[in-house]
């Protein structure tokens, strides 16, 4: 009889082994998840609903297991809520350890230095990842970086971010700039740098054209940008045409060519490095400036200088047959 109750609780726990070996390897082993699958756990969501919601999509045989072995074998961490990859042959654990300390994944949406906002609305609203309406931004309060997203998340949230981080810039920048500048307030930095930014695509001219117009601005002199004549025509975007006359003459806000002074507001959002250029401009003598053909320009002191790089920029046009 002993020899037979000794057999008896081998048995038995022969049997509690492989039961336990089993319950576990349905934990550890891998799931059903066939592929790289990328799943969303939503705000406020507990871990009985998302189990719902991975049996129902396949990602597990049954969230019931799932729930029982997860309160026994896992960490009982709280789960995060996002979007999260699941890579394929995930085990039960590695699921719940994604959800508990996964990175969410990120996607970005980058504005690129000199963006008119009415180019960053548009790209924002053809982000079909993102979700809410949203107004046109105003001008010269977003800054030009890349910035990351959830799936799902507002539009009005990534503008309260751009925003910010703009507001956050102007503010640093402002605390360091140098003595004797053209401008006299963080905005009159920001609708100066929104020129610069226009004027020229080379970052080494940067402060020397922060310079020229710096110098204008001290002496009265008429800012004549380009930039500001199309600015409101077009809210920034490209006027894909030659300026006419009638434009160059038109009275607005913003034409510098029929004003002296500042336009009302910036002619788009300026980056980070041509807010600095204006708090801390090129010393400089320039007052007039040219393309010189290879993408950057040509500056003078006066205008008979001015008028001489005039026409070495006439005469490659006319070697180049575009005269």
């Amino acid at each position: 009889m002993v020899r037979r109750g000794c057999l008896f609780i081998a048995a038995l726990a022969v049997l509690a082994f492989i039961g336990i070996a089993v319950f576990a390897s349905g934990w550890y082993g891998s799931a059903q998840v066939e592929e790289d699958t990328s799943f969303i756990v939503p705000s406020g969501s507990s871990l009985t609903s998302v189990a719902g919601i991975l049996e129902e999509k396949g990602l597990i045989s049954s969230a019931d297991a799932f729930l029982l072995r997860a309160k026994i074998l896992g960490s009982g961490a709280p789960i995060k809520a996002g979007e999260f990859l699941i890579p394929a042959g995930a085990s039960p654990a590695t699921i719940l350890d994604t959800f508990q300390n996964g990175d969410v994944i990120r996607r970005f949406v980058t504005v690129p230095e000199g963006m008119p906002s009415v180019m960053v609305y548009e790209r924002l609203m053809a982000e079909p990842l993102l979700k809410g309406e949203i107004s046109v931004p105003e001008e010269g309060t977003i800054l030009p970086d890349s910035y990351d997203f959830e799936r799902g998340e507002s539009r009005k949230s990534v503008v309260a971010r751009m925003q910010a981080a703009m507001a956050d810039t102007v503010r640093e920048l402002w605390a360091k700039r140098a003595s004797n500048i053209a401008v006299k307030t963080p905005r009159e930095a920001v609708i100066l740098a929104s020129i610069v930014e226009k004027e020229t695509g080379v970052a080494s001219e940067r402060r020397m054209v922060a310079g020229l117009y710096s110098n204008r601005v001290k002496q009265g002199m008429m800012l004549q940008a380009d930039p500001t004549i199309i600015y409101p025509i077009t809210k920034g975007k490209p006027l894909g045409r030659r300026i006419l006359q009638s434009e160059i003459s038109a009275v607005n806000g913003y034409n510098t060519y029929s004003m002296v002074g500042l336009p009302i507001g910036p002619i788009t959002n300026p980056g980070r490095e041509s807010i600095a250029a204006v708090l801390n401009p090129a010393k400089t003598s320039a007052l007039y400036m040219v393309a010189d053909g290879k993408g950057g320009h040509e500056f003078g002191d006066t205008l008979e200088q001015h008028n001489a790089n005039v026409q070495k920029w006439y005469a490659l046009r006319r070697q180049r047959g575009e005269m």
